[in-house]
């Protein structure tokens, strides 16, 4: 049962809504009720959750609402601030859910853990569950460009190993796709002497055609991602000083600029820990070690990162990073050497961060336009 609130003309009323794509679960808790009232509107029907909300409110409470963060994305937090309702979003991976095997789970139950994660978070205890930061339309626009550059890639890659593969099967090699020349597919020869058959030519036509249409439209996306100015001039700024720093392109500027530096960080760790490069310990009675790095942030800007690192290396053999991490890698397995190179990864974001936001140049660092250090 949820503890009664304290009813006076102050009180805040707390709303829930456990989204769906047919029903949408609305718990409301009045501060004059022992239960909240559960209502299901159809999913999608904003202008009818905007009346349950209302009609709860009655004008003169504070109303505070929360959802999960997921397929929904942010436009309905947005549109309910518009409309003069505070809403948080909450991150789902953060709630903690009961671990029975067989655990019960209806949406009324998850509406309620809601509320009642909502009323423990508006008390002021913290470490329930994380609030997510709602982006503006303009933040998230920026975004669009590199992740389906990023999905286009995998998809080219895709073509060609297909194309590959089926002239492999038929004895023919050297043939790459991936070089942009025109392949005349009557013109080769299988292994046996035989011109390909016709159901084969075909699909190999098919599958090229595919092929260069993702060229194109990745053509598109990259020029749409370097001219594009759709975030706020400071966060542009930053990509620019980061394509400055050898080792870094235009590709991983954009993602570390409108994935990571577009939003605040107090310290360090709060950086490590959106990125899930920090370390999950283990301490339990007699039991006490590492479980790793947490993975528990921006999946698709950890990938980046650690791409980053090796590149650093790369680029930027002669700087402090680079050397750390020569000095601590040396003489290790290659296990071991990929666990540096996690952590390598987490100090180049944070040395990344602190040139972005005060201009210190990372010890050692190279630009791209002089071969001593910066």
């Amino acid at each position: 049962m949820l503890n009664k609130a304290c009813n006076h003309p102050g009180s805040t009323i707390y709303a829930a809504i456990e989204l769906s794509k047919k029903s949408w679960v609305v718990a409301v808790m009045h501060p004059s009720k022992d239960q909240p009232s559960i209502h299901r509107i159809k999913g999608g029907a904003f202008s009818d959750l905007i009346l349950k909300l209302r009609t709860a409110a009655r004008g003169r409470e504070r109303l505070l609402v929360c959802y999960e963060a997921g397929y929904d994305g942010f436009w309905l937090a947005r549109s309910l601030q518009a409309e003069g309702i505070e809403c948080q979003v909450l991150d789902p991976a953060s709630l903690q859910v009961n671990r029975r095997a067989r655990r019960v789970k209806t949406d009324r139950i998850d509406v309620l853990m809601l509320v009642r994660a909502l009323m423990a978070v508006h008390r002021g205890d913290r470490h329930v569950c994380a609030i997510v930061r709602v982006p503006s339309v303009e933040e998230e626009d920026a975004r669009r460009s590199h992740r389906e550059r990023q999905r286009l890639v995998r998809e080219r890659t895709a073509h060609i190993n297909r194309i590959k593969g089926l002239l492999f099967a038929q004895g023919i090699r050297g043939v790459d796709p991936g070089l942009r020349r025109r392949i005349d597919f009557s013109a080769l020869r299988t292994g046996e002497g035989l011109p390909l058959p016709a159901r084969l030519r075909a699909e190999l036509e098919r599958e090229y055609a595919r092929l260069d249409l993702v060229e194109t439209q990745l053509r598109a996306t990259e020029t749409e991602r370097d001219t594009a100015d759709a975030q706020d001039p400071s966060v542009e700024r930053k990509r620019a000083m980061l394509i400055h720093l050898r080792g870094i392109g235009p590709a991983s500027a954009a993602i570390l600029t409108r994935e990571i530096f577009w939003r605040q960080f107090a310290n360090r760790r709060q950086l490590g820990s959106y990125l899930g490069l920090t370390p999950s310990a283990y301490d339990s009675g007699s039991m006490t070690r590492c479980q790793g790095i947490s993975k528990a942030g921006n999946s698709f800007a950890r990938r980046v990162m650690i791409e980053v690192a090796w590149l650093w290396r790369k680029y930027q053999p002669d700087s402090a990073l680079s050397k750390w991490y020569e000095g601590h890698a040396a003489n290790q397995s290659t296990r071991i050497r990929r666990i540096m190179l996690i952590a390598l990864a987490r100090k180049i974001i944070v040395a990344l961060w602190r040139y972005v936001e005060t201009g210190l140049v990372p010890e050692g660092a190279i630009s791209t336009n002089s071969p001593a250090p910066v």
